[in-house]
């Protein structure tokens, strides 16, 4: 694997401030070193220049980054979790998996929003597909080839239409919650450039 370096995880972690939430310091690294990687192996610089929208082809935020919808859905996450943890003490949610989680449910679309990726598939799509491989499978790869644990993985793997075929666990499906109220509630306030409210 190649050598990721300190300014690109130090781009990460300004642009995804809230992986200092993450008390493992050990599993804060490796969120780190995962996004660097992603963006690394792209024709992208950072996570903001990735489209901010939930796949290629739909509608993307008129306003903000897909740096914003990661954080965006990490922030639903917690509040979620620490609101139903207080009212249910015994919920045992792992707050650093649930973090970890939304902050690398997207990790893929580096991968799947390459301009280049985009375009070859485009070009051919008898060959590979179209695309080859949605994100939640690549954040799948990524996050297990830098050693992220598997639930971790799994949180990219199944936080979209893929994990209907399995069974979540419970910070995939704060993540799966917060992920679709995200791309719902600004759809609904007009913050998607399809203009379009319910």
């Amino acid at each position: 694997m190649e050598t990721i370096t300190t300014a690109q995880k130090e781009m990460v972690r300004t642009e995804l401030p809230e992986v200092s939430q993450i008390q493992d310091v050990e599993l804060r690294e490796k969120v780190l070193e995962v996004w660097a990687l992603a963006i690394h192996e792209s024709s992208f610089n950072s996570i903001s220049e990735i489209k901010a929208s939930g796949n290629p082809d739909t509608p993307p935020l008129t306003t903000g980054t897909q740096a914003d919808h990661l954080r965006g859905v990490t922030k639903l996450a917690i509040a979620m979790a620490d609101q139903l943890c207080e009212l249910f003490p015994d919920l045992p949610v792992k707050r650093d998996l649930l973090i970890a989680g939304a902050l690398c449910h997207d990790v893929g679309k580096a991968w799947e929003f390459d301009p280049k990726n985009q375009q070859r598939w485009k070009e051919s799509p008898k060959s590979a597909g179209l695309p080859s491989i949605r994100h939640p499978a690549y954040g799948v790869y990524l996050c297990l080839r830098v050693g992220l644990p598997e639930e971790v993985a799994h949180c990219a793997g199944a936080h979209s239409g893929e994990g209907q075929l399995l069974r979540r666990s419970l910070e995939n499906t704060i993540i799966h919650y917060a992920d679709y109220s995200f791309w719902h509630v600004l759809k609904a306030g007009g913050l998607l450039a399809d203009g379009q409210t319910h």
